[in-house]
């Protein structure tokens, strides 16, 4: 982890403990609960591995085992801090419902998901695949949240109100991606099976399902309910079941050369080819 992305966490830890104490002093109910969540810890990364314990653990020998995976994951590969960070900034950004850190971290259940996910991928790619599978498991148990320790996501991702969302084996995930409920990212059931690829900055809506060897391209927005199961051009929104593209930019990314660049039939929505 570069020295700028240890400023990050160490800024973004004294801004949680501070808000953590002034709802604690206004608060005396609150304050047990906040103090043993926060201010017991010593830093950011020791606070979520307890967190995710506490969360997915369903006795406590279960809660210090996966809070001990936790801290240990984070300990080898600081980089998962790093992109919890800014994960965690991502939603105070784009969330008009907070204007804080402390209740999407204490209250958001996909964030602790998400969190969750990132230590059963480093699991995964250490080996421990049962252990990784566990992590997964549970979080769709317990918080309605189902994504593969295989899978690959990015910094900065919103998993909004994370009920119903199940992310399969091998789909990546770029930054700053926004996930709606119900959501499927997955293989579809042709072979070969392939996964999904979303790029950065997508705007998934509630419901939608984006199956098999689609490509959706930076600042997408695929609507609610949509059923995506081809390529979704940089830009462009795709909507409905199939789904057909909409409200696309003038000029289309070079990767999409299949598009015509200028089509108005294309702005105007025709069926993606």
């Amino acid at each position: 982890m570069t020295p700028a992305a240890i400023i990050t966490s160490e800024s973004l830890w004294r801004d949680i403990r501070g808000e953590a104490q002034r709802a604690a002093d206004a608060d005396p109910v609150f304050a047990r609960a906040v103090a043993g969540a926060i201010l017991a810890h010593d830093d950011f990364a020791a606070a979520l591995a307890e967190l995710i314990g506490h969360r997915l653990g369903r006795s406590n020998a279960e809660r210090a085992r996966f809070t001990a995976l936790s801290r240990n994951a984070f300990r080898d590969e600081p980089d998962l801090i790093a992109a919890a960070v800014f994960d965690l900034r991502s939603i105070a950004l784009r969330d008009p419902a907070i204007t804080s850190l402390l209740p999407p971290l204490l209250h958001y259940k996909g964030y602790v998901a998400l969190q969750a996910w990132r230590v059963s991928n480093w699991l995964w790619r250490h080996d421990h695949r049962d252990a990784a599978l566990l992590f997964q498991n549970e979080a769709s148990n317990v918080l309605q949240v189902s994504i593969h320790p295989s899978a690959t996501f990015g910094s900065g991702v919103y998993l909004d109100h994370a009920t119903g969302i199940v992310v399969g084996a091998n789909v990546v995930i770029g930054d700053e991606v926004t996930i709606l409920q119900n959501v499927s990212i997955g293989r579809d059931s042709e072979l070969p099976a392939r996964s999904p690829r979303i790029g950065s900055a997508v705007y998934i809506g509630a419901g939608a399902s984006i199956l098999g060897d689609s490509s959706i391209g930076d600042f997408a927005k695929i609507g609610a309910g949509a059923v995506v199961t081809s390529d979704v051009p940089g830009g462009c929104t795709a909507v409905g079941n199939p789904a057909r593209l909409t409200n696309c930019p003038e000029t289309l990314p070079a990767a999409f050369p299949q598009y015509p660049a200028a089509s108005p039939e294309l702005r105007r929505g025709s069926l993606a080819p």
